[in-house]
Formats: C-alpha cells, sequence, structure tokens
C-alpha cells in the first residue's frame, strides 16, 4: 500500500510531499523518493529504506527550489527494495519523472517494445516503462494529460500514477484504475495524494477520482477527465475528521480500516493470474514443473491466523490435487523429526516474511531435500528471499497485530496453489480453473456486502461484553473458520474462547455447555454437502436444548436453521470450500467490538507482536 503525495502551489514543493510522505508512513514502505521541477529542468533523489534515509541524502546534496513537486513511499512488489527500484522513475532524458502504485500487469511486453525502440531502463519495477512512454507520448502531443490518457488506454492491471515534466512546470497530473487517489484543494495550491492524510495539514476539501479517470492538478484548479478524455463528473467532499485520525481514513481503529479493505485486498491478490494464454500464473515460482508433478504429498507450515489459513488450504489442496496435505504448526515442526524428502512441497505462510517460527521450519524443511514455496504479504522478506517459489498476496501493509486482510488473502493465495498444482498435475481442466477464479473474482463484492449489515452482530457483542467464555463450531472448512473466529477474540478481548469440530461436540466439549454461554456456530451451504449441513443443525439443537445462546452463520435462503438460531447472522451462498472467505468477516467485527466494548487496546492487543521474529 504505497504511499504518494504531488503539489503545486507557493510553498516549497520538498517540504509540503516530505510531510505529506510522513504522514503516509503507518501504510508500511521499504523505500522513499521525491522529485521537484525548478529552473526549468527536473530534480530527484530516492533511497531504500526509511524516510530518514531520504533525509539524510537531500542533507548531503540537497534539491534545488521548487513549487512542483512528487514523492513516493513504496511497497516493493516488482524488484526487491533497491535505490533502482525506489520511485520516482525518469525516463533516460531525466525530463519525466512517475510515481505509481499497484500493478500493470502487462509491462514484460510493453518493456520489450521500448527496448526495441532504444530505451535504456535500469530498474526491475512495472513503473519505469511508464516514464518512458510518457516522454514519448509527450513528445508528440506537448500536453502532459493527453500523454498520460494515451498512456493509461495502453496499461492493463490496477495503477495510480502520478507525474511531472520539466517542459510542464506549473502541473502535476494523476490517473487511477482500481487504486485509490485524491485531489486536495487548497487556497492558491492543490494537492495529489493516495490518502487524505498526506495533505489534511493543508486543506479539507477534497476530490475522490473515479474509475479510468486522469487529473490535471494546477494552483488554479483541477481539470478531470475519463482516459478517452472527455470531461468527468467528480464528488467533492470535506474532510470531517482531524490529521491525527486521517491516518486512520477516519476509523477509530487500524484494524476497521483493514476489514473494510478487504474487498479491495482479495481483488488486489488475484490481479494478473490468469496469462495470455488463459493458463494460471503466479509470482515468482522457479520450481520446475516437472518437480511439481512429481510431488508425493504437501506440507503446509504455519502460525496463528496463517495455521488456519492452511488448515483450509487442506481441503482444497486435496480435493482438486487428490494430493495428500498435512498442515503443520511451525513452531512444532522441525522438533518431531517429520518425514520430508525431494519429493515433497513444503508450503510457508507468513503475513511479515519473518516469523521465526516459520523460517526455522522452511530451513528445515530445504535441509531435507524439499521444495518451498512461500505466501508472503512483504515484497523482499527473508522468508520469501529463502524459499523456491513465492506468491504475493498484495494485500498491503497491516498496521493492526490481528489479522484481518491477510488472513482472507492468505486464504485466496492458498486457493491459487492449489489450482496451479491441480493445473500442473492435470487434475483440473483449463475452463475448472477459470471457473473457480470467476467465483474468487466475486468474492470481493460479497465481502462487501456482509461489511454492509454487522450492525446486528456490534449490537450483539456489546450485549456479551461482561461474557468471560464464547465456544465456536464448524463441520469442514467451517471447523478452521470456528478456530480463527475463536483466536480472534483471545487476542482482542482477552476472553477464554474455543474453536471446535462440531462432529466433537458429544465427545466432551458438550460438558461446558450451560445455559445462556454463548455458542457462535458456522454452517455450511446446504447446497453443496448437504450431509454436513444436516449433521451441524443436529449440534445447533443439542446445544439449545441445554440452554446455551446460539450465534448462527448461515447463508442466505436457509431456512432450516431459523427455528433453533437465537441471533442469526446471514452471509451470501459461496461454494463450499470458498465460504470461510465470508464466514470469517461477521467474527471478525465481532472480536473487534466486543474488544471494543471491554475498553481494550484494539490494534495493539496486551504481549503481542505483529511480526514474531524469535523462537
Amino acid at each position: 500500500m504505497c504511499g504518494i503525495v504531488g503539489y503545486v502551489g507557493g510553498q516549497s514543493a520538498l517540504d509540503v510531499v516530505l510531510a505529506g510522505l510522513k504522514r503516509l508512513e503507518y501504510r508500511g514502505y521499504d523505500s522513499a523518493g521525491v522529485a521537484v521541477l525548478a529552473d526549468g529542468g527536473l530534480a530527484a533523489a530516492k533511497k531504500a529504506g526509511k524516510l530518514a534515509n531520504l533525509d539524510k541524502e537531500l542533507a548531503a546534496r540537497p534539491l534545488p527550489a521548487g513549487s512542483t513537486g512528487i514523492g513516493h513511499t513504496r511497497w516493493a512488489t516488482h524488484g526487491g527494495p533497491t535505490d533502482a527500484n525506489a520511485h520516482p522513475h525518469l525516463d533516460n532524458s531525466g525530463r519525466v519523472a512517475v510515481v505509481h502504485n499497484g500493478i500493470i500487469e502487462n509491462f514484460a511486453a510493453l518493456r520489450a517494445e521500448l527496448t526495441d525502440r532504444g530505451h535504456e531502463l535500469t530498474s526491475e519495477t512495472d513503473t519505469e516503462v511508464v516514464a518512458h512512454l510518457l516522454a514519448e507520448s509527450f513528445s508528440s502531443c506537448g500536453d502532459l494529460a493527453e500523454a498520460m490518457r494515451q498512456v493509461c488506454r495502453r496499461l492493463e492491471g490496477a495503477f495510480t500514477l502520478v507525474a511531472v515534466h520539466a517542459d510542464a512546470p506549473d502541473v502535476v497530473v494523476g490517473a487511477r484504475r482500481n487504486s485509490p487517489l485524491v485531489v486536495g484543494l487548497g487556497e492558491d495550491e492543490a494537492f495529489l495524494a493516495s490518502d487524505v492524510a498526506a495533505f489534511i495539514a493543508h486543506t479539507r476539501e477534497a476530490v475522490e477520482l473515479g474509475q479510468d479517470q486522469v487529473v490535471e492538478v494546477r494552483r488554479d484548479g483541477v481539470q478531470v477527465t475519463d482516459f478517452e478524455g472527455r470531461p468527468a463528473e467528480v464528488r467533492p467532499y470535506h474532510v470531517d475528521w482531524d490529521a491525527s485520525a486521517a491516518e486512520k481514513g477516519g476509523y477509530d481503529y487500524f484494524m476497521l480500516k483493514e476489514i473494510a479493505e478487504q474487498p479491495k485486498a482479495v481483488a488486489d491478490t488475484l490481479l494478473g493470474r490468469i496469462g495470455a494464454d488463459g493458463r494460471l500464473s503466479l509470482d515468482e515460482v522457479r520450481i520446475p514443473d516437472g518437480v511439481l508433478r512429481e510431488a508425493q504429498k504437501v506440507v503446509i507450515v504455519a502460525c496463528g491466523t496463517a495455521f488456519h489459513a492452511g488448515l483450509i488450504a487442506k481441503y482444497a489442496i486435496e480435493h482438486w490435487t487428490r494430493m495428500p496435505c498435512e498442515v503443520e504448526l511451525a513452531s512444532e515442526f522441525r522438533y518431531r523429526d517429520p518425514i520430508l524428502d525431494h519429493r515433497t512441497l513444503v508450503v510457508a505462510i507468513s503475513q511479515s516474511g519473518e516469523t521465526m517460527d516459520t523460517l526455522m521450519a522452511l530451513r528445515h524443511a530445504r535441509e531435507q531435500g524439499a521444495k518451498v514455496l512461500a505466501i508472503c504479504n512483504t515484497n523482499g522478506s527473508t522468508i520469501p528471499r529463502e524459499s523456491d517459489a513465492v506468491l504475493y498476496t498484495h494485500a498491503g501493509p497491516e498496521v493492526a497485530v490481528a489479522s484481518t486482510k491477510a488472513f482472507l488473502t492468505q486464504l485466496v493465495a492458498c486457493y491459487l496453489v492449489a489450482l496451479y498444482l491441480g493445473q500442473v498435475r492435470g487434475t483440473k481442466w483449463g475452463d475448472e480453473i477459470q471457473a473457480v477464479i470467476k467465483e474468487l473474482a466475486e468474492i470481493g463484492t460479497q465481502v462487501d456486502e456482509v461489511l454492509g449489515t454487522m450492525e446486528p452482530v456490534r449490537e450483539l457483542a456489546r450485549g456479551l461484553a461482561d461474557k468471560n467464555t464464547v465456544l465456536f463450531l464448524g463441520r469442514h472448512v467451517g471447523h478452521p473458520v470456528a478456530l480463527e473466529g475463536a483466536l480472534k477474540l483471545k487476542e482482542l478481548a482477552y476472553m477464554h474462547a474455543e474453536g471446535f469440530a462440531a462432529g466433537e461436540l458429544k465427545h466432551g466439549p458438550i460438558a461446558l455447555i450451560e445455559e445462556d454461554l454463548p455458542v457462535v456456530v458456522i454452517v455450511p451451504s446446504p447446497r453443496g454437502r448437504s450431509v454436513l449441513h444436516d449433521k451441524i443443525v443436529s449440534n445447533i439443537q443439542e446445544i439449545r436444548a441445554r440452554g446455551a445462546r446460539t450465534i448462527v452463520i448461515a447463508e442466505e435462503g436457509d431456512e432450516t436453521v431459523v427455528p433453533y438460531a437465537d441471533h442469526l447472522v446471514r452471509i451470501p451462498a459461496t461454494p463450499t470450500l470458498l465460504q470461510p472467505l465470508v464466514a470469517t468477516v461477521p467474527l471478525q467485527v465481532f472480536a473487534c467490538e466486543l474488544a471494543t466494548a471491554r475498553g481494550n487496546e484494539v490494534d495493539q492487543p496486551r504481549n503481542l507482536a505483529k511480526s514474531v521474529t524469535v523462537e
């Protein structure tokens, strides 16, 4: 979730841009850079690492003063976090500078075209091609906004672009597709940013750009068109929160913001996964197809929430590939002498890529000759670097300790790995894979629907603030969802919470059932494996007969559960294997609201850290 700032006005552009970038540090980043128009030319500076590194560079080699500039904090995707890969990117003449959020899916083909025409590209990024394309277009049309429109019509993927040109000294141009960009309107000055936090200290008047729009920003106003050059309507609005809250986008907690970002995060994880040939392609798979075809089993290693994603992945992998799949707690893995060899594929799941237990597990696996595929959210971190392959989730930085959007994107990534194995091993036809991808593409909208119906869940959570225990039950993929719901409540509300396989209820846990005990039950779809549905309805009857308060999560149209639900939470109908992507969301909201009602710190629960870097 990179940060972008652009400015044109009467102030020092460098000061405004750097201050804006500092306001966006919460988003997470691994390099930073700025560009300023001054003295008829363009000057830029960029450094890997934190903004402090860039500050040192500017102190040693100051940029000339100017009133138009852009800046960027980068979360690495294409290419590691290096000086060369940091933004802004310039063309060969050094007259145009570009910053970019998102992924340009067809950058390889565009890069090849530019190379053939004699351009020299010096970074590993997808962004640099835009600087060269803009330079070409501007040289022919002489208008930066028109040049941006011409370039955008050639780009595929999700992107926010902001650019300046030395021959257009009083204008900043931006464009967006599936990635946020807002305009700040000041007195004789204007701003562009990926978040209002960047300019909230200067103005609270903003304009949000729509999909596939280009904006031309000058001191005295803005002009917005679509990619074809037709004037576009925009939505001006007044920002009614202060600078300290703006970092969280107006939300009380980062966790609430990250829960709300899940529809986009799921969509971003799916971006660019189907190649021009219609086949599924992943990020950096350096494992030959022949090796994957010869693999005899999959072993997933992970901790905490990522472990629950692995438990769900097991169902998909075994169903779609017919390969045996084991799921191991990474913290226990190397201490039990696991059976591994060169025919074992190990999947290591970690949001940060620095989880020490998982890192030690993958090192042990590689020592035994196994191939390792990492699922990670942090480009260039240790686990991807030490793995044979990596699938990045592209969820953007997750600030809250309790994982939400990282979990959903890990699930999507696990499904993609399962489908990829099915494709390589010939257990899934191409049209079958594309059908699942289509279903996954609809999940973001369904998650959005769930988020729009959560007020009764919040009210329920507030009413349970004085309870000491909540139990969670599920079957099939609903069992890991129950485990995840219980973990969220432990992390945030500091309550005793347990998740159980519903079929195990009568083998001991039913002794815990007592009058008014809250029990959350995740009900599988009756349209899928109906026997699962019938069994869990019986479980609900068992616990309700003993006086428990039943909180039932069931898909729309499932009327069988209505007589047995004290509280009914509806979720959209989804295929059985994909249901965790929507069923988990109410549990996140439930835990967050219950923690708030108990007066707990939501984003930084006691005793917990975002990245566990010790065993």
